[in-house]
């Protein structure tokens, strides 16, 4: 699970790295400009062409997948207040006797979904959460099945039965999503072209005779914000950029449940 310091994290390692990268690539250049005058200069255009390319596309990959995870997460979260709302409307085909306590279920069920967002980032709170949803799906389950068979009509288990069922696949995508992230050697690479990337930048500085200050701390900041940016997106209810106003809609979805 990523921490809730991962993106700034990120951020500040990559733009003292770069600065760091920069000023090592400064130095080295100039070197080589003092033994081989222009001639150091030969030849690296294309090498610097090929490293900035794939380093731009592995930002375009990355901050991509981050932001389809993102949208991916609002959609389930969209989901499951449907499926919600549609279990809890065909709990009305059941024998009126019934409806009460498996209604009850379905708000104290509801109640642990909300909870168990909000418990984020504590992994206990949210494991705990995740143990009580497990067992009221269980308990809803059980009372549907029970109440289903005291009518001779098929209607209530054709209706409500698949509506449960699609009720608890959704939560159980819901939870992997929260898990789903890209493997980590996908931002060691990331990292590793940025930094690569600043060394060069440096390189090619190398002729300047000051340092270029502006450039360089620019350079560094707007990288590091982009990568700030990616990290930020992949875990969206740790930081800035989340995902948490859509939950209203499963607010709304219990004050209606009374």
């Amino acid at each position: 699970m990523y921490g809730s310091l991962f993106a700034p994290v990120l951020a500040l390692a990559s733009f003292l790295g770069i600065l760091a990268m920069l000023e090592w690539g400064r130095l080295i250049g100039k070197r080589a400009l003092a033994v081989d005058g222009e001639a150091a200069r030969a030849g690296v255009t294309a090498v610097e062409g090929s490293v900035y390319a794939l380093t731009g596309l592995l930002i375009a990959f990355t901050f991509s997948g981050a932001a389809q995870r993102f949208d991916q997460r609002r959609a389930l979260v969209v989901q499951e207040t449907n499926d919600i709302g549609t279990a809890w409307l065909r709990v009305a085909t059941l024998p009126p006797d019934t409806q009460e306590p498996v209604r009850a279920l379905f708000r104290e069920y509801l109640d642990s979904r909300i909870a168990t967002y909000r418990a984020i980032p504590d992994m206990e709170a949210l494991k705990a959460e995740l143990a009580r949803t497990s067992d009221l799906q269980g308990q809803l389950w059980a009372k549907s099945v029970a109440a289903c068979r005291m009518v001779e009509s098929t209607a209530p288990c054709v209706l409500l039965l698949p509506a449960l069922n699609a009720m608890f696949d959704t939560t159980t995508t819901r939870t992997a999503a929260i898990m789903m992230h890209p493997p980590w050697v996908i931002y060691g690479m990331l990292w590793l072209f940025v930094l690569v990337s600043a060394l060069l930048a440096g390189h090619a500085m190398a002729g300047m005779r000051h340092r270029g200050l502006l450039h360089t701390v620019v350079y560094a900041a707007i990288m590091g914000a982009i990568l700030y940016v990616i990290g930020d997106i992949e875990v969206p209810r740790m930081g800035l950029i989340r995902v948490d106003a859509f939950d209203a809609l499963l607010v709304k979805l219990r004050e209606g449940m009374g």
